[in-house]
């Protein structure tokens, strides 16, 4: 492109500084509606267009240097700006708060970049960057929202989270170790950080969600951090609140029917080829439980109070090194059993283990089916297990602690769901 342009008249380039204006007209006109930023959107055009400017004369002229010239050019125009241009005294307080200068110092950089890019053939990560930008710039209420309603709690979790992923992770081997060659630390501990991860991303939603959108939010993102930690409290506060039993029986249906949806995940994380055997099962769950939700959401009364479960911190260290020995312990448990035993050996293994806890065999069984060790359709019976043992485990519950008036609301939404997931793996 560049060699076509020094042979002809130049014309060819004009798709190029198209699209450079475009950019800095979707950037500049977010920035247009903030008073205090000292560039709006003639301004964030014009850099956009001297960026992929500066990047042709550049080219022309092989001098990087022009390149950088312009960046700095461009940077001490609008540092300029802000230092000769102080605002007055009445606005200083409401101005800072929308714009001290340094966002639109950086989005005017940026939109530089950006203009340099298209020239250099990257016009379409320029543009998914630019819409990126904008979108940061023009949320920045709901983000510092969300920044204010973070604990200290919620931001330790973070970073116990990057801690497990980003320093623990890289330096386990990765490499096969003991029978069957079933155990491999770096593996191991991806599990780890791929379950911690989906249980860290609906704990925060969960605390920044709160009870302001009623039950099925609630109990969609106490399913992704626990369900069994959700009907546990549900189960309480129903015993102690007959009137609440419709609420509780929909939180609490919601919240194991989204563990279909999170199985779902991981399995198309970890093993995508099972995904034809485990679809059909999954859908059967999720479709009859929503069927018997909306049933039971219909019946709640407008005054039912929303309890927000208290969950674990799934990040803490503690909390993953235990789910970590767990799935070893399963892993190597289910490899044995189905060395000695077969089928049945696995399955007893999955209805024990799902008791409790679904990931770790649901984990295991995809570990084994990477391995060959494992066929599809054993891989799904043994998840469907789990979950089925998981589910009367949490029926269990209710009825010990909330009663057989909140278990009578339940039986019908998990029942509903084992059939749905029983037809699917039949129909497989």
């Amino acid at each position: 492109m560049e060699t076509s342009f020094l042979q002809g008249n130049g014309i060819e380039a004009l798709p190029q500084f198209l699209t450079s204006l475009a950019i800095g007209l979707l950037i500049g006109l977010e920035r247009e509606r903030t008073p205090s930023a000292k560039a709006g959107l003639r301004t964030f055009a014009l850099v956009a267009l001297f960026g992929t400017l500066s990047a042709l004369l550049s080219t022309k002229l092989d001098s990087p240097w022009l390149l950088i010239a312009g960046l700095l050019a461009v940077a001490g125009m609008i540092i300029a700006a802000y230092i000769n241009k102080p605002v007055e005294p009445l606005r200083q307080a409401q101005d800072r708060e929308n714009d001290p200068g340094t966002t639109t110092v950086i989005a005017l950089l940026l939109c530089y970049g950006l203009g340099a890019m298209i020239w250099y053939g990257l016009a379409t990560l320029a543009v998914m960057l630019a819409i990126g930008i904008t979108a940061l710039l023009y949320f920045k209420p709901e983000l510092r929202g969300i920044s204010q309603r973070l604990t200290r709690r919620d931001l330790v979790a973070v970073l116990q989270f990057s801690v497990l992923t980003f320093i623990v992770l890289p330096i386990l081997p990765n490499q096969d170790y003991g029978p069957y060659n079933a155990f491999n630390p770096h593996q191991a501990w991806l599990m780890v950080v791929l379950i911690s991860g989906i249980s860290l991303a609906g704990y925060t939603a969960l605390h920044l969600v709160g009870t302001r959108y009623g039950a099925p939010l609630l109990g969609f993102f106490g399913g992704f951090v626990s369900s069994t930690a959700t009907t546990l409290i549900y189960a309480k506060h129903s015993k102690s609140n007959q009137a609440m039993s419709y609420l509780a029986a929909s939180v609490i249906v919601i919240a194991s029917m989204v563990v279909l949806l999170r199985l779902l995940v991981v399995s198309a994380a970890v093993a995508y080829g099972t995904l034809p055997g485990l679809f059909p099962m999954l859908a059967g769950g999720l479709l009859s439980g929503l069927i018997v939700a909306l049933y039971n959401w219909r019946k709640m009364t407008s005054t039912d109070e929303l309890y927000i479960p208290e969950t674990t911190n799934p990040a803490e260290l503690h909390t993953a090194i235990g789910f970590g020995l767990l799935y070893v312990a399963v892993l190597l448990g289910s490899a044995w059993m189905k060395d000695i035993a077969g089928s049945q050996g696995l399955y007893a293994v999955a209805l024990v283990s799902g008791l409790t806890d679904v990931d770790a065999i649901t984990l295991s069984s995809l570990r084994l089916f990477n391995l060959g060790q494992l066929s599809e359709q054993q891989t799904v019976t043994a998840i469907t297990i789990a979950f089925l043992s998981n589910l009367a485990f949490k029926f269990g519950m209710v009825v010990f602690i909330g009663g057989w008036s909140l278990a009578r609301h339940v039986a019908t939404g998990f029942c509903a769901i084992a059939l749905g997931v029983l037809v699917g793996l039949f129909a497989l």
